[in-house]
């Protein structure tokens, strides 16, 4: 009897499951593929739907609006500040006046940046920082490790905060499920306030693991930011001896475009703790050493429109000359393909950068999958040789580059918190074009029948892999 209740309530659980799914997935074909199995395989599909079935993260939106209404007076005045340091309207007419309505703020001059290349170099820019905070640090990962790393962070704020310095940190739990409690249980002694994001808060989120806060970013006084790959572990040092050297890449920027990302910041420690920032500097602040344009740019499940697929599907029809891309995951949507076939026809010099060593068998499997349909458009694949490649870089012609979170895959498009910077610079494009290059060097050149040559079983797992891709 208990057998036959059970079944019952699985297949009306599945049947109602299938409704909400044709109602609020994406794409047909993801409808159709949630519906039938909801329906034929109600026992396993019911758990598996509202654990990864979902893309649009409950509570978010209205946490969000009730913050707009706090804090929208501080953004109403930066941007009015902002409006003197606006660069020309030619600037602004063109590709990027879309991304701008999506990031609520405007692209803006007046920015000193810097490319960070690898750990060392990251970190040291980030302590510098630390140190040199007057007001407020705020801080955010994904993932935090109790390691040599993660410790020197910890004790670089413990001091800090001893000296006065108000200091605020996010952490993603799932990214950082192992973090003993002693560790933030010595920050917050320290009257340091850090929270876990809290990615299943509220009813709607209990079961779901599917949404993480991806975002890894340093806000000083609220006029210098660091965005970019690197979380806090000391395999972002590239300790870690089964993946060898790490290669990820950071940005530092001052200037107005900071308000970007202590925006972010914002909306997120408001989901995280029901509690609004006050004390923080809304004033927009021109670098005395920088001319940069640039625009910071948050992306998440919460976005009425899917900002961070978006803004490289935009990347990519801008491109006149070429556009070149890193990502350690590659695993796009039929939008972003078509976009980069187009380039590709279209005589753009379109690069790929992946990994050749993975922290994700099905992630690699998967990618397999897009490379004839792709490459047969005259577009390159490089796999870096080096150790693991994990940097999220987009190089686009010669003056506009960006630096982010952001893989290149459906779970940052639509699942993850996201952040973006993007440069409109000259030497900044410069230099991340010497960075690919170096890259590029260490790389080898995937063969055009490198595929068609893998076995019947490859083929298999590569096609079973890109099924899974609506939740990689």
């Amino acid at each position: 009897m208990v057998i036959v209740v059970l079944v019952v309530i699985f297949q009306i659980l599945g049947i109602t499951s299938a409704v909400h799914a044709v109602m609020s997935t994406r794409t047909p074909q993801g409808s159709i593929a949630w519906a039938v199995s909801l329906i034929a395989l109600p026992y396993v599909s019911v758990p598996a739907y509202w654990i990864f079935g979902r893309n649009k993260f409950n509570g978010y939106v209205l946490a969000r609006q009730n913050e707009l209404e706090l804090v929208n007076g501080f953004i109403q005045q930066a941007n009015e500040q902002i409006d003197a340091i606006i660069p020309a309207d030619e600037w602004r007419a063109g590709a990027l006046t879309g991304v701008e309505k999506m990031a609520r703020i405007p692209l803006t001059g007046g920015n000193s940046v810097k490319l960070l290349v690898d750990g060392d170099a990251t970190f040291a820019s980030i302590f510098a920082g630390i140190e040199s905070a007057s007001e407020y640090i705020l801080v955010q990962f994904y993932i935090v490790h109790d390691d040599e790393l993660g410790r020197e962070l910890k004790n670089r704020l413990v001091a800090r905060a001893k000296d006065g310095v108000r200091i605020l940190f996010l952490y993603d739990e799932v990214g950082s499920i192992g973090l003993p409690s002693s560790y933030t249980a010595e920050l917050r002694a320290a009257g340091i306030e850090i929270f876990p994001f809290h990615s299943r808060k509220g009813s709607g989120n209990r079961f779901q693991l599917n949404f993480r806060n991806h975002r890894k970013t340093v806000v000083v006084d609220g006029h210098t930011a660091w965005i970019g790959g690197h979380n806090v572990g000391d395999e972002y040092m590239g300790r870690d001896t089964s993946f060898g050297h790490w290669r990820d890449t950071h940005m530092r920027v001052e200037g107005p475009a900071v308000i970007g990302a202590q925006l972010a910041f914002v909306e997120d420690w408001r989901w995280a703790t029901d509690e609004s920032l006050t004390g923080l500097t809304w004033t927009p602040r021109i670098s005395a050493d920088g001319e940069a344009l640039a625009l910071v740019v948050a992306s998440g499940p919460a976005d009425e429109m899917e900002t961070a697929s978006l803004l490289y599907t935009q990347a990519i029809n801008s491109a006149s000359r070429r556009i070149w891309i890193a990502s350690p995951y590659f695993v796009p949507d039929d939008a972003v393909v078509q976009a980069l076939q187009l380039a590709g026809l279209r005589g753009v010099d379109v690069r790929i950068l992946i990994p050749q060593k993975a922290d994700s068998q099905l992630v690699t499997l998967a990618a397999y999958s897009f490379f004839n349909e792709i490459s047969a458009a005259g577009v390159s694949f490089y796999r870096y040789q080096d150790g693991f490649l994990h940097e999220k870089v987009m190089l686009i012609d010669d003056n506009v580059a960006t630096v982010g979170t952001a893989n290149f895959d459906n779970r940052s498009f639509r699942l993850n918190f996201e952040i973006t910077a993007i440069v409109v610079d000259h030497d900044f494009a410069a230099d991340v074009e010497k960075m690919f290059e170096d890259d590029f060097e260490n790389s080898r050149i995937m063969k055009p029948d490198e595929y068609d040559n893998k076995s019947y079983w490859f083929k298999l797992k590569v096609r079973t892999a890109r099924l899974a891709a609506p939740v990689l």
